[in-house]
């Protein structure tokens, strides 16, 4: 182990938390283990620091908005947010907007938010609903749902106007694992190369098999980077869930990174951290991980001589969600259900693929504010086999300063590390603000090593030179 090892001895990005791996718990699954999970893809990309101008300066910001947002592709909502025949959802992100409608034929499409006679803002930002056609609410120019235009007031004023030449603008929109994905380029790589290897690595029918069973906007006092770095690393767990350390990983997390658009984070459930000086039995891991300051599990749950708190949980869940109707998860292996498998995807979402957990999030700018941000938190739960209808959540909106423990439905015990996530990201921006001119963020070549590659492929975008800018 590189543990043994001193660290003067080791090449930079080579040094790893002393103690058990992700990879050592993945050689004792109760279950195969698929090759992707146990595949790694880290390299050393450099310890420069990260300067704090990145997270603090308008500047920054109008350049990520003239290079990078409106060439990615990003989640605006979930096919079960439209579900019907003129059913609509906006998705804004800075100063662009897309309205994603399903037309009476079943198809999504996606058109910039824009009325093609004055420029109003055909639904308003981050709305969603039924319409039997896309009415501008300015002066009633009316577009079928496929963007054809169908009437105008006073068309004898506007001879000038031909109804091809002033349909919808659309947009690019695919699906992929129940979400639908939106980018405004007009030449953006296809979705699925973009999300290379997520797609191989995860089926789609993982994430279809979910619903959104709860949404929360949280309102951010800070950079969206800020926000969405504190998610990118268990760095942080030791000092800001120092609960966490009885029964979860933390500087053991394996850490991958894959092209310019996809990381990856494996953090270990079931297990102490490898800074925890307290010795803990199996019995006692299992106890604090399912049950502690909980009452989510009726009954004592038993790890048996020789056996592991990470297989027991990894069953409990396994007969819970066959209990709820939910999918037969008995060939699947223990670390796919107990563990968080996040992958990023830039600029701004993250996809956890575990069963335990499902949750996803994304980050964008609140408006057009380079200084705060808006945080969806999605939970998800397997839809039942059965074909049982479920409610699909709608978005619980909290101010900065409203905890997630007042959430409808939220666990409390969820809510509160939430709180401490998103307690940390003010004071972040603030520290950033105070720092002496040209400091910046100094990581961790391992630990950190998703944040510097997401500024690797920020960096990208920012010094490209658009030939073929179509934001106007």
């Amino acid at each position: 182990m590189h543990g043994e090892l001193r660290v003067s001895e080791l090449q930079p990005g080579e040094a790893r938390c002393p103690g058990i791996s992700v990879e050592d718990l993945l050689d004792k699954d109760s279950r195969p283990v698929p090759e992707y999970l146990r595949a790694q893809a880290y390299e050393f990309l450099g310890d420069a620091d990260i300067p704090y101008q990145r997270y603090t300066s308008r500047e920054v910001h109008d350049e990520e908005v003239a290079h990078m947002w409106w060439r990615t592709w990003q989640w605006a909502c979930r096919e079960e947010h439209i579900p019907e025949p003129g059913d609509y959802y906006v998705y804004d992100v800075g100063p662009y907007s897309a309205l994603v409608v399903r037309t009476p034929e079943g198809e999504i499409k996606a058109f910039r938010n824009v009325c093609l006679h004055r420029g109003t803002k055909l639904k308003p930002a981050n709305s969603s609903g039924w319409a039997e056609s896309i009415r501008c609410p300015y002066h009633g120019w009316n577009w079928r749902l496929n963007g054809e235009l169908e009437s105008f007031p006073c068309e004898w004023d506007f001879p000038h106007v031909q109804p091809r030449d002033v349909a919808l603008q659309p947009i690019h929109a695919d699906i992929w694992g129940g979400f639908v994905f939106v980018n405004f380029d007009s030449d953006a790589v296809p979705l699925l190369e973009y999300l290379h290897p997520l797609p191989e690595h995860i089926p789609s029918e993982v994430f279809e098999q979910r619903y959104v069973a709860m949404h929360v906007q949280k309102e951010l006092n800070c950079n969206w980077k800020i926000a969405s770095e504190a998610f990118l690393e268990a760095y942080h767990v030791m000092e800001t869930h120092p609960q966490l350390m009885r029964a979860n990983g933390d500087a053991n997390t394996q850490y991958d990174f894959y092209g310019d658009h996809v990381s990856r984070l494996v953090n270990v459930a079931g297990t102490p951290s490898a800074m925890l000086k307290e010795p803990m039995t199996e019995q006692e891991i299992l106890d604090v991980f399912l049950v502690g300051d909980r009452d989510d599990v009726a009954e004592r749950l038993v790890v048996p001589e020789g056996g592991t708190a990470r297989a027991v949980m990894a069953q409990h869940f396994r007969d819970t969600v066959v209990a709820s109707g939910g999918a037969d998860l008995s060939q699947v292996c223990d670390s796919e259900i107990v563990d968080s498998i996040a992958y990023f995807v830039f600029p701004n979402q993250q996809f956890f693929s575990g069963v335990s957990f499902p949750i996803v999030y994304r980050f964008r700018p609140l408006g057009q504010q380079h200084d705060r941000a808006l945080f969806d938190l999605i939970i998800m739960k397997q839809r039942p086999t059965d074909g049982s209808p479920v409610t699909t959540a709608q978005p619980v909106p909290l101010k900065v300063e409203e905890s997630y423990t007042t959430v409808p439905g939220m666990d409390p015990y969820v809510g509160h590390v939430f709180d401490q996530d998103t307690g940390n990201m003010q004071a972040a921006h603030e520290g950033a603000l105070a720092a002496a001119p040209g400091d910046g963020a100094t990581l961790g070549n391992y630990q950190e090593i998703r944040i510097r590659h997401m500024h690797k492929t920020l960096d990208k975008y920012l010094s490209a030179h658009d030939t073929h800018n179509n934001k106007e």
